[in-house]
């Protein structure tokens, strides 16, 4: 699979569907896991999070995967100071512990989750979504050849208008307090005041970094525990705070969802061959795993119907 290389511009996967912002959603299909309160702070702060997205067996099984994927032993630290298998474009995502996994059947399991699936519909209104297939996160102690200050970012270009309209999500499959363990990390506060914080800005600013400077103490590590689901606004600035612990790790899988375009044609069969041939996407992004440990050892996921349809093997209108 040929991969974009223009990261700087490899925004979050959208629709052109997607033409409301956000924040500015009026509700017309009701909640189904979401309270009207949820949804309100979500559409202020950015971010909203989902609790006991997935069953318990679901993270304990992935997690299990991820370890073995990685080569590593979870109650042997010294197998964990290991650099990346590829140097990633962005220096400061490079050693958070993105790993390159994208079609196992456990990740469809989570992806295909009724209750995942509810929220997202909540979020964007509607019911014909596509769902991502985007990779999971294991970032053991940043040290050693794994040494990373950690990051702040947008996965949507902010200079553009209108400005784009997209959503990511972040399972977490361990509890992550907010300390040292590291972990997501967000800016609400700049989120409800990008308006006003972007006057004080420089012409040139970076639209995929924002300056920090003045911020340090708005930045926000919410605590999230094992099957949490953490829903956010690609128009929040994010990203993994360092792991600066002695022994703790910090576990995900990104999962998001958008307005389905089935009359994007080149997407869609893009959807089903990475999925037929577990590829990752054409992202520039996304690096995929050197050992072609997907294709060696899996088959392609078995599918629910729900599922079918959030690929786009099967239509939404029947």
């Amino acid at each position: 699979m040929v991969h974009k290389t223009d990261y700087d511009h490899d925004d979050h996967p959208t629709s052109n569907r997607a033409t409301v912002p956000l924040a500015k959603i009026k509700k017309t299909l009701p909640l189904r896991v979401l309270s009207a309160e949820d949804f309100a702070d979500w559409q202020k702060r950015g971010y909203v999070i989902v609790r006991n997205a997935v069953p318990h067996e679901n993270i304990e099984l992935l997690k299990a995967l991820l370890w073995e994927f990685e080569e590593q032993d979870p109650n042997d630290p010294a197998t964990w100071d290991v650099a990346a298998r590829r140097v990633h474009p962005d220096a400061k995502v490079f050693n958070v512990g993105m790993v390159e996994i994208y079609n196992h059947q456990l990740l469809w399991d989570n992806r295909m989750y009724p209750r995942v699936y509810d929220a997202f519909v909540d979020i964007w209104d509607m019911e014909d979504l596509w769902v991502s297939i985007d990779r999971a996160n294991l970032n053991t102690p940043n040290r050693g050849k794994r040494a990373s200050p950690g990051f702040i970012h947008w996965d949507a270009d902010t200079s553009l208008e209108p400005k784009p309209v997209a959503v990511q999500g972040v399972l977490s499959l361990v509890h992550q307090d907010g300390g040292e363990m590291g972990g997501f990390q967000c800016v609400p506060y700049l989120f409800d005041h990008f308006d006003e914080w972007v006057k004080t800005q420089p012409a040139d600013r970076d639209p995929k970094r924002p300056d920090m400077k003045g911020l340090e103490d708005k930045i926000v590590k919410p605590e999230l525990f094992p099957g949490d689901l953490m829903i956010f606004n690609s128009l929040l600035a994010h990203g993994v705070a360092p792991n600066t612990s002695d022994n703790k790790v910090r576990m995900a899988q990104y999962i998001s969802m958008a307005p389905a375009d089935e009359t994007d044609l080149v997407e869609r069969e893009a959807r089903i061959r990475s999925w037929r041939e577990l590829e990752p996407p054409a992202r520039a992004g996304y690096l995929g795993d050197p050992r072609g440990w997907e294709k060696k050892h899996c088959r392609p996921a078995t599918l629910t119907p729900l599922g079918e349809k959030l690929l786009g093997v099967k239509s939404w209108n029947g």
